[in-house]
């Protein structure tokens, strides 16, 4: 999984994440003149842009599928497809390096996305994962996590369908993906994995990226560290490695 930076959204440099590629993805080292940190671009101003659709609120447990693809990352076993539950939430706690960032995640917004992330977790699959990516272009400022080869095209060997907004967005324009978004990286429609990207600050993409869950004020204090050291810059301006390297020493669920 990575975040592709060659496609705009029409919003002139507004960048569509990606993850699950084909593994065609280039890691050089980055050299010393392409590693000017970006991180103070600006957020996105959400004014100009819709919200994201109204939540669900849950109800009855559902039935996922987790489709086999590919080869995992790391060992892991796709979770309970039945009787997932639809109402609820669970914090989880990812302890990098960096310091801890919590997240609570809301079944009721996505199901099957939070019934994955839980089980992954529970699993150990995240434990020793580096965060790969960080972008720090206007409109768009995300850290990317949850591939255990760090390369940017893992995944757990299983995929799903996208859930919240995509299920409730009217039409695929851009909305604003506020501060505190925890959101499924992909590369395109049912294709969620085990990537996902954390928003330190406002940003704008298609409604087309799961939202899962928001992080906590402390976690946020932990990203704009990280952030502020900005990101070698090896895919462009403002998107590549971070500077600080992160790597998630364990993930756990409560």
């Amino acid at each position: 999984m990575r975040i592709r930076t060659g496609a705009a959204i029409a919003l002139g440099s507004v960048l569509v994440l990606a993850g699950c590629s084909n593994g065609d993805d280039t890691e050089g080292d980055a050299t010393a003149a392409d590693t000017t940190s970006t991180a103070d671009a600006p957020a996105a101003d959400l004014g100009n842009f819709p919200a994201l659709p109204t939540p669900p609120e849950g109800g009855d447990p559902v039935t996922c599928e987790y489709d086999a693809q590919g080869e995992p990352a790391a060992p892991a076993q796709p979770p309970a497809a039945t009787d997932v539950p639809a109402t609820g939430t669970t914090v989880l706690t990812l302890a990098t390096d960096a310091g801890a960032i919590d997240a609570t995640l809301d079944r009721a917004w996505a199901p099957c996305t939070v019934q994955s992330i839980v089980s992954l977790a529970d699993q150990g699959f995240y434990d020793g994962t580096p965060c790969h990516r960080l972008t720090a272009a206007s409109g768009l400022s995300v850290l990317q996590c949850g591939d255990p080869s760090g390369r940017g095209n893992g995944g757990p060997g299983y995929q799903f369908a996208d859930e919240y907004p995509a299920t409730a967005a009217e039409s695929s324009e851009a909305v604003g993906y506020p501060r505190g978004t925890l959101a499924m990286a992909n590369a395109g429609p049912g294709t969620n994995g085990s990537q996902f990207f954390l928003v330190y600050e406002d940003s704008v993409l298609p409604p087309a990226y799961t939202v899962f869950g928001t992080i906590s004020e402390t976690g946020l204090e932990v990203l704009d560290e990280i952030a502020a050291e900005g990101t070698d810059n090896r895919n462009g301006p403002g998107d590549g490695a971070p500077n600080r390297s992160v790597t998630i020493d364990s993930a756990t669920t409560s």
